[in-house]
């Protein structure tokens, strides 16, 4: 009876074991199923990025070694690299890309950091000049290019309206090789001070008040709170405004087109990397050469996102 027993129970509990090794195994097959359920659903997107990221990157790598009309191809090696890199209009283009960007950042981030200052130290009415400074960024910047064009029309626009009411000379802004490019600067800081100043503030509202609430006790001044506490918080935030920023510029193309065309008149003086680019593809249709310096240009922004990286003690 003993024994009987005990064979029942080891019968018993080898049956719950592989009950429970069962339905162990059926839950994670379920739950495996579900997991590829899921990745079913990430296809769409995952040929979306093959298709419009992934095959043009190749597709333009390989241009870029033949001489190209979009219908014949003949294979030239590095020729195309060479034509660009001796090429005039393309160190014209980096100088006018690296002219606008540079000026454009140094106006704009510390502009956009003392504004933000500024707003942070409101008690009421922040939300209002949050909204009233972004507005310019979620602008298309083709409308923005278009209505500056009447903006700093050297005749009818405003600002010279204003500068001719001062006694000041009235430069022809989009007219003038000298001036063209000031005239850019300008479209460009105000488009993008909106967002350094939504960036700035987030990191100004970051700061913890007991740091301020010290340098009070400690009897510091509001200025040189503001140049020991709050600027030294801030490197992260430039610095991220700076590769960004320098990103931006160095791709500069939307309104370079608008307002000068794709060889950036007048005499090609607001003339971009991006604009010659499109230049040579498909005004010229030499979409090899545009390959090539698609390429040239990937590189110039790749080195000067190091630099900012090194320059700002930050590890990629």
């Amino acid at each position: 009876m003993a024994n009987n027993s005990m064979e029942a129970a080891n019968t018993a509990t080898q049956s719950v074991n592989t009950n429970t090794h069962t339905e162990s195994k059926t839950m994670k097959q379920k739950k495996r199923s579900s997991q590829w359920t899921w990745y079913i659903f990430l296809i769409p997107s995952f040929l979306g990025i093959l298709l419009f990221m992934v095959y043009p990157i190749a597709e333009s790598l390989r241009l870029s070694f033949f001489k190209s009309n979009g219908t014949i191809e003949t294979f030239t090696g590095l020729a195309n690299f060479r034509t660009v890199l001796t090429s005039g209009p393309f160190w014209n283009s980096v100088w006018n890309t690296f002219y606008i960007g540079i000026f454009q950042i140094i106006i704009t981030i510390p502009l956009g950091f003392i504004f933000a200052t500024l707003i942070n130290s409101v008690s009421k009415g922040k939300n209002f000049f949050k909204v009233l400074y972004f507005l310019p960024n979620v602008t298309s910047i083709v409308a923005a290019a278009m209505i500056f064009q009447f903006v700093l029309h050297p005749e009818m626009g405003i600002l010279n309206y204003i500068l001719g009411s001062l006694g000041l000379p009235t430069p022809g802004w989009f007219s003038d090789p000298a001036t063209s490019k000031w005239g850019v600067i300008l479209l460009a800081v105000w488009h993008w001070i909106g967002f350094v100043i939504i960036i700035c503030l987030a990191n100004l509202q970051a700061i913890s008040s007991e740091m301020y609430e010290a340098a009070k006790i400690d009897g510091a001044s509001g200025i040189q709170q503001w140049l020991f506490i709050t600027i030294p918080n801030m490197t992260g935030t430039f610095a991220f405004l700076l590769i960004t920023g320098w990103i931006g510029a160095l791709q500069r193309f939307n309104e370079v087109y608008v307002v000068g065309g794709p060889n950036g008149s007048p005499a090609r003086s607001i003339q971009t990397m991006g604009a010659f680019i499109y230049e040579r593809g498909f005004t010229g249709f030499e979409f090899g050469v545009a390959s090539a310096a698609t390429y040239i240009m990937f590189i110039i922004i790749l080195i000067f996102t190091f630099i900012n990286l090194k320059v700002s003690k930050m590890k990629i």
